[in-house]
């Protein structure tokens, strides 16, 4: 019988080299979906954002919170409404996004990292004008922006610090006013910004799938022609658009996890298999 002290020996020289290659580099983690509801994998998530910190790679958090602000919304009888996926956002719900996104969820994912020692800081994009935005205007989708410039001094400045930025994806425009901001496109535009080396979101699929088969390795040549021929479809759209978009800002690579499984973002870093899809430029 194998001595499992043995095979975590193995895990860990694995690891390795890939704690040395990014020691020093930004990670940014797009946190959503059913990771964000179960408390086992809540923890889990806390846990090793804290371990990526504590190993020398500074770590940035945005997060969702769509089914939190729908159930608020349901409790304060305000009509919720989708366009093309998207949530519609009147200044009723804006004001229920501004509550749930840049308080209870953020700040409950501040408390879980800070338990672990990760010395997490919540913000949100309204903080020092962090995401500037413009009104979305491909669909009529009310008061959503589209992110059109990232200021990221007040990050850079907490990450210096030794710091750990969990941010709230919402904005304003040029006269101040607060925007909804899809938190899939704001984690891109960040990673971007920072010119992450990766850019990894969170979701409740295993990755990129072509025919139900997992595609583990993405050029964005291919994420490109599946966009166009309907392989890649639905939610997963805007998730390959924003990392194509961070790719092309300078992010060195893109990877799409199941946050459904245990430890899934040390898996997906630290393993040669990985358990999800990671998209790089060429």
């Amino acid at each position: 019988m194998t001595n499992p002290v043995f095979r975590k020996e193995d895990v860990l020289i694995e690891a390795l080299p890939y704690i040395q290659q990014f020691e020093g580099k930004t990670f940014v983690i797009k946190y959503g979906g059913a990771v964000m509801e179960e408390e086992q994998l809540k923890s889990m998530v806390a846990q090793d954002v804290t371990l990526l910190r504590k190993i020398g790679i500074d770590v940035v958090v945005v997060h969702g919170g769509g089914k939190e602000i729908t159930s608020l919304s349901q409790k304060l009888n305000i009509e919720t409404k989708f366009v093309n996926g998207q949530r519609y956002t009147n200044e009723e719900t804006r004001d229920v996004v501004q509550m749930v996104l840049a308080g209870s969820i953020n700040k409950d994912i501040v408390r879980r990292i800070n338990i672990h020692g990760g010395r997490a800081v919540g913000i949100s994009g309204i903080d020092a004008e962090l995401v500037t935005v413009k009104k979305y205007e491909k669909d009529d989708l009310g008061l959503v922006g589209e992110v059109i410039d990232v200021k990221t001094t007040l990050i850079k400045n907490l990450l210096r610090d030794g710091y750990l930025p969990v941010i709230a994806p919402i904005g304003v425009d040029e006269s101040g006013t607060v925007y909804n901001v899809n938190a899939d496109i704001a984690a891109g535009s960040i990673a971007g910004a920072l010119e992450a080396a990766k850019l990894v979101y969170m979701t409740d699929i295993e990755g990129v799938k072509a025919n139900n088969d997992l595609i583990p390795h993405l050029t964005k040549e291919d994420a490109e022609r599946f966009i166009k021929d309907e392989t890649i479809k639905g939610g997963m759209i805007p998730k390959v658009e924003s990392a194509l978009d961070a790719i092309d800002k300078g992010v060195q690579k893109v990877h799409i996890v199941d946050g459904r499984i245990p430890h899934a973002l040390l898996l997906e870093i630290f393993t040669k298999e990985g358990v999800g899809t990671e998209i790089v430029g060429e």
